[in-house]
């Protein structure tokens, strides 16, 4: 009877376990994106990825699209030059991905701005790029979002200029 109650609380606390841990497949975290983990080597994608497809270049390209199985791209991955390459940039290509505040493809300027607040904004000749305050993400919105006096202007933009509803072009996490 011991032995009973014994292997009964075994496994309902395996299974407690198991369902209080969440599915972070698809989780930004300031040190992962899913399962691909800042201190990733890139010859682990292989084992990290292995339910997806990988596609490179050539065997040293430091750029590496992730693929679902069903075709769906996933990431863009950038690799740096060290001695034991890791992933240095991250490019999110699927609006399944969310950070750990709830941001990811389908969010707005105001989310960004409500869930983080704005460090810095810098403009470029086609976009403006919004770097949050304490995270290493980093948003690209289109000018053509924009009010139509700030779409040409390569002048600073600023938080107030860019309307709420300004959608996401590309959502990035750059480690260094």
């Amino acid at each position: 009877m011991r032995k009973i109650i014994q292997t009964t609380a075994l496994t309902l606390g395996l299974i407690l376990t198991q369902s209080c841990q969440s599915d972070t497949t698809f989780v930004i975290a300031e040190d992962s994106v899913g399962p691909l983990k800042q201190s990733t080597p890139v010859t682990d994608l292989e084992t990290v990825f292995a339910q997806d497809s990988i596609v490179r270049e050539s065997e040293t390209a430091k750029k590496i699209e992730i693929f679902e199985k069903g075709g769906k791209h996933l990431l863009s991955l950038t690799a740096n030059t060290d001695s034991i390459p890791t992933i240095e940039n991250v490019r999110i290509m699927d609006a399944r991905y969310k950070s750990e505040k709830g941001i990811n493809l389908l969010s707005t300027f105001k989310d960004i701005e409500d869930k983080y607040g704005i460090k810095k904004i810098v403009t470029t000749l086609n976009s403006i790029v919004v770097f949050p305050k304490g995270s290493n993400l980093y948003f690209t919105i289109d000018k053509a979002e924009l009010p139509d006096n700030l779409r040409y202007s390569t002048s600073t933009i600023e938080a107030v200029q860019v309307p709420d509803s300004a959608e996401l072009k590309y959502l990035m996490l750059g480690w260094e």
